[in-house]
């Protein structure tokens, strides 16, 4: 290759980055001042390539005027900390039961291993991270859920969902210039159905997902991106041709039943999030690097959207 070409490759590969920049101009100009949840696991989570990514991807979105908030969990992490410690998992209909020394193990591994380790990443670029968890300032409160097995309904132990949240302890950090890093351990209260009954003193182990969207949502974000193992939403699992780009809530809500179980949790916090008026919820394939920038800056996007239906219909 002579230097002339080399010199006109490197010009066309700038012209290329300048084209993407510009590309993505429009969708910075829409998003900078609104506040994006991001629910952060599976590879995406293990992976140090994937993980150091994530952490670009985290402190680009910051510096171009956008507010990301974190939420995590870390099923791999809890996996192996408990096998380690030589605590045996029970489950029942696939589902862990969560005992009160599994549950320290729990509340150890998600704030002070997971959570610690991203608060590092993303501050290798700069001092912008502060890591908390679902019982700081009474963020996350949630009531103890069980699930059925064969019709009868199955005591799960320390296990919780998300029914309420006090978005100041965030909004302060925000509002401060860092980036909110959540871990989804969250304080049990007696289930009065406002979701501010009085606490029990337990602390529960509660679903990632379900947390990013209830936090999308008292946030008022104007997205929830969720990370996952696979490119998006199949209309038609397993055929790879069947990935659904854009559905409407009421598309989505037709499908939830017939989902694969592993997809439930994660589409039923999208529709949760649509339903709680956050504009937009994404699943996205977080084995692809940059991926979430991808589906934010871009035109084509990758993975799938939520769109509410008003949208469609206006």
């Amino acid at each position: 290759m002579t230097a002339h070409t080399r010199e006109t490759n490197s010009m066309s590969d700038a012209q290329d980055k300048a084209g993407t920049l510009i590309e993505a101009l429009p969708w910075i100009q829409r998003f900078a001042g609104t506040t994006m949840v991001i629910k952060y696991g599976g590879n995406a989570m293990v992976n140090e390539d994937l993980r150091r990514a994530f952490a670009e991807d985290i402190v680009f979105l910051h510096h171009v005027g956008i507010h990301p908030v974190v939420v995590h969990g870390g099923g791999p992490q809890i996996n192996a900390m408990l096998g380690r410690l030589g605590i045996e998992s029970e489950f029942k209909g696939g589902l862990r039961v969560t005992t009160p020394e599994a549950m320290d193990v729990v509340r150890m591994v998600l704030t002070g291993q997971v959570g610690r380790e991203l608060v590092g990443l993303i501050n290798s670029h700069g001092p912008y991270a502060v890591g908390m968890s679902g019982e700081d300032g009474g963020l996350l409160r949630a009531v103890r859920t069980g699930t059925v097995v064969d019709g009868e309904e199955v005591d799960l132990g320390l296990v919780g969902e998300v029914v309420g949240v006090d978005p100041d302890g965030i909004t302060d950090i925000l509002d401060a210039g860092r980036i909110p890093v959540i871990s989804t351990v969250a304080p049990e209260i007696l289930d009065d159905g406002t979701g501010s009954g009085p606490t029990t003193g337990q602390v529960l182990n509660v679903n990632a997902d379900t947390a990013a969207a209830a936090v999308a949502s008292a946030l008022g974000a104007s997205k929830l991106v969720i990370l996952t193992d696979v490119e998006g939403l199949y209309a038609n699992w397993p055929d790879k041709s069947s990935l659904i780009s854009s559905l409407t809530a009421t598309e989505l809500r037709a499908m939830l039943p017939k989902l694969e179980s592993g997809m439930i949790p994660k589409m039923a916090a999208c529709l949760k999030a649509i339903d709680e008026g956050v504009e937009r919820a994404h699943i996205v394939d977080g084995r692809l690097a940059h991926s979430m920038l991808l589906e934010t800056f871009t035109t084509a996007g990758i993975g799938t959207q939520v769109v509410p239906d008003e949208e469609v219909n206006a």
